[in-house]
Parts: structure tokens; C-alpha cells; sequence
């Protein structure tokens, strides 16, 4: 009995060594990314204008490193706190973890005042702090990653042109084993898009698709993954706090579930009618739809790139995948 106890024991410290073994070898390996380029990027007014709509009508990084009003529809950004940062994914959004979206403006002591412009473009396009820490990915770095240079060049230059907000954000806690897991998930560096390609409308709106990020939200997933057959096929759930359900829409061109009827005007309108105030100034009951779609962000997206999606959405295979888009916190409860 003595001698069955003694070899249990000693396979319990073996998995135990090789556990901290494994844990050690996770932190001290991973991400396996490369170190921060030294740049220095000539902040022109051009420059600084190209960054202002990507962050904010394309790419929109200022959309959750701000604070939404989601008591109004699409939750418009307040005034005065974009960059600020302090959204919070969390457990009832169905997030393994707490995440916040960090300040991002120049203040020196809560911003990112003190980065250089190097570790602010690898933050963004290869998931990396400046300490060397991994982002949680609903920053949608693997997207970003395919910017052009220019482009990438451009949102550094905005976001450091943004005004200093002193505004301490909490650090990010990811459940474990996603604290252990979320090491591995950036790797590589940055695959910049060849900027001459984009002459072609078709490449320019499936760029431009990726940069913003659409196929994260309009293609379902389980486990972490895209479903396969299933992409821009809607879907995707969010959970509100409060217990609503928002599904993302089908956007492939099925003439029944997705937007195969739409005409080009159609789309450009969509998205343009969203620009007017009245068209996020309602205030909101529970179980109103709402979504956190920046259409307001999103409105201020040129014509011209409007179309060049819309072509690109005309071109991926349809697929009938029909989508209940939105349940009230009251359905959910009577589940």
C-alpha cells in the first residue's frame, strides 16, 4: 500500500514539473513574433488625414477605443473620448476573460505617449504589446496585418496625433487556460498588401473588406474558428449585458438570406444614411434592437470604397443561411 501511495506520489510531482515545464516554456517562447521596427514616420497633414478615416470610417479603431452610448442606436461614440480607451469585453458578452481596449492616445503616463512608432505598428498588425505581451484578437490584428505600408504608416500617425486623455485603464485577465493559450495566437510579422494592386476595384474592396474587419463579424465560428462553407454567411452572436442576442447578417449574395436583391445604390445608401444625427439619436427601450455595428462610423466610409465592396460581396459565393438577426433580453429569459 506504502509503496502504491509513494509511485502515485511521485507521478503527481512528475505532472506537476511538467505542467510549470509547459507554462515556463509558453511564457518565455511565445509569441513568437519579431521586434518592434525601428521607425520614425514623417507625420505629414496628408498622412494624418489618410490615418483620420481609416481609424475612424474604415478600419475604425476608434470605435472601440472610445466610449459607445449604447443606450442609442449602433452605440455612437461620445465626443471628446475618442482614443480614451476602457470598453470591456467580459464573461457576459461570452468573452474567456476581461479585456479592455487600452488608452490610445498620447498621454504620457496612461496613453501611449511614451511608444515609439514602431511598437505602436507592430501592436496592431502582429497582436503584440510593447512589453511583448499578446493582444486578445477582438482587435482584429490578423486583418490589420495585411495593410499597405502606407496605410499602417497612416493610423500610427493619426492615433499619435490624437489629443493626451489622462484615463487609466485596467490591465486585460483572460481565464485560464486562454492566458496560456493567447501566447500562441500572434505569430509572424506584418504581410503588407502591394499598394499598386489596389488600381483594380475588385482587389480594392476585398482590401478594404479585410481591413475592416467584416468577414470577423459576418462569418460564424465555433471554438475560436470560422466555420467552414459558412464565410460572410452571418450568424455570428454578441451578447449585449443585458442578455440580448445580435446576430451578424448574411452578406453573401443569396438572393433569399443575404443581399442578392441589393442594387449598388442600395448598399452606398445603407451605409450612407447612417451619417445623419437623427439616425443614432433615439433613445432606446430593453428589447429594442440595437447592434454594435458603428454604422454611424461606417457612414463616413467614401462612395467610391462603398462600391468597390459592394463588387467585392457580388463576387463570393452566395449562401442561403437564413439569421434570426436580434433577440430581446426578455426571449432569452424565457428560454
Amino acid at each position: 500500500m506504502n509503496k502504491a501511495l509513494r509511485i502515485i506520489g511521485m507521478l503527481l510531482v512528475a505532472l506537476v514539473v511538467i505542467a510549470a515545464a509547459g507554462v515556463v516554456y509558453l511564457r518565455y517562447t511565445f509569441p513568437k513574433v519579431d521586434a518592434a521596427p525601428t521607425i520614425t514616420i514623417k507625420k505629414t497633414p496628408e498622412l494624418i488625414e489618410r490615418g483620420a478615416y481609416l481609424a475612424n470610417h474604415v478600419a475604425v479603431c476608434i470605435d472601440c477605443h472610445s466610449t459607445r452610448d449604447f443606450s442609442r442606436f449602433a452605440g455612437p461614440v461620445l465626443p471628446g473620448t475618442e482614443g480614451k480607451g476602457g470598453d470591456v469585453f467580459d464573461h457576459s458578452m461570452g468573452f474567456p476573460g476581461i479585456f479592455y481596449a487600452r488608452n490610445i492616445t498620447s498621454d504620457t503616463k496612461t496613453g501611449i505617449g511614451t511608444w515609439t512608432d514602431g511598437e505602436v505598428y507592430r501592436a496592431f498588425t502582429t497582436g503584440v504589446s510593447r512589453n511583448g505581451d499578446p493582444l486578445f484578437p477582438v482587435m482584429p490584428y490578423k486583418s490589420y496585418a495585411s495593410m499597405t505600408t502606407n496605410d499602417a504608416y497612416a493610423i500610427v500617425t493619426y492615433i499619435r496625433s490624437l489629443d493626451p486623455i489622462r484615463h487609466q485603464v485596467p490591465a486585460s485577465k483572460p481565464d485560464f487556460p486562454m492566458n496560456l493559450i493567447l501566447r500562441t495566437i500572434p505569430s509572424g510579422k506584418p504581410t503588407p498588401t502591394d499598394e499598386r494592386t489596389l488600381e483594380d476595384e475588385l482587389i480594392r474592396g476585398k482590401y478594404l473588406l479585410t481591413i475592416a474587419a467584416c468577414a470577423e463579424c459576418h462569418t460564424p465560428q465555433e471554438k475560436g474558428a470560422p466555420v467552414e462553407g459558412k464565410y460572410l454567411a452571418g450568424g455570428f452572436e454578441f451578447k449585449f449585458p443585458n442578455g440580448a442576442v445580435l446576430r451578424s447578417a448574411n452578406i453573401t449574395p443569396d438572393r433569399q438570406t443575404g443581399i442578392g436583391n441589393w442594387t449598388e445604390e442600395t448598399f452606398v445608401q445603407r451605409f450612407k444614411s447612417y451619417g445623419r444625427p437623427e439616425a443614432t439619436a433615439k433613445k432606446l427601450g430593453p428589447d429594442d434592437f440595437n447592434t454594435i455595428m458603428p454604422w454611424a462610423m461606417y457612414a463616413g466610409m467614401e462612395e467610391a470604397d462603398l462600391k468597390a465592396i459592394y463588387k467585392y460581396l457580388m463576387s463570393v459565393e452566395g449562401n442561403n443561411n437564413k439569421v434570426e438577426r436580434f433577440t430581446p433580453p426578455t426571449a432569452v429569459a424565457g428560454k
